[in-house]
């Protein structure tokens, strides 16, 4: 039986630990988690280890079956996050996906990347191409043609109209919203409710309706 590592812990890492107990191809060991005490188990009901820090996984990356989930999640720190992320080179093949039994997405007529979740209800349309450690949340819906590039976060009940371009490690907020043929440069904050109408630039924290910059991120 493959085993998974989860790199997080409450929240993003429970709700991917939570999928994986529906997948009877896999067992989740636990967490990697570089704050809380290996020992400490996170969740209220169904408790998950932590088991060790990011500075283990070269030993666990020894076994092939083991593969990883990375539940990181930037808010407002999202170059910082995905530099890290880069850093642990975890090999692609050893992603593990965690997508819901309701996610909806058309087989065959998209493309779902490595080490991706999809959770309750989120939808993927035609043509879209959703890259590897990208997250769509409970209700959440990318349009047809659009395009997620790594680390994309979308949150729950967001939509991403089609024929968008959302960058590397964008965070879209619940309840936002991106209007067509739109472009979210890299590492950008969508806040929460936000209604996209214009090209977002890069490292750029908007809120709104209709969205304005609120300020631009200094560079990590």
């Amino acid at each position: 039986m493959k085993k998974l590592i989860i790199l997080g812990g409450s929240g993003i890492g429970m709700s991917v630990a939570a999928i994986a107990t529906q997948d009877l191809t896999i067992e989740t060991l636990g967490f990697l988690n570089d704050i809380l005490p290996i020992g400490y188990k996170v969740g209220k009901f169904t408790r998950v280890p932590v088991i060790g820090t990011t500075d283990d996984i070269n030993r666990y990356l020894k076994d092939e079956d083991t593969f990883f989930f990375i539940a990181y999640v930037g808010m407002q720190h999202e170059e910082e996050v995905y530099k890290k992320i880069e850093s642990l080179n975890i090999p692609t093949n050893r992603y593990y996906s965690a997508i819901h039994p309701t996610a909806v997405y058309p087989k065959g007529f998209c493309s779902i990347g490595n080490g991706v979740l999809l959770t309750a209800l989120s939808q993927v349309g035609v043509d879209a191409v959703i890259s590897d450690n990208c997250m769509l949340l409970a209700n959440s819906y990318v349009g047809h043609d659009s395009f997620l590039d790594r680390f994309a976060h979308i949150a729950t009940n967001a939509v991403v109209g089609a024929n968008v371009h959302v960058g590397k490690a964008v965070h879209v907020g619940s309840n936002a919203t991106i209007r067509e043929k739109i472009t979210i440069g890299d590492f950008s904050l969508i806040g929460a409710g936000a209604v996209v109408i214009e090209d977002v630039p890069p490292n750029s924290i908007v809120v709104g309706n209709p969205a304005r910059v609120l300020r631009t991120k200094k560079n990590v």
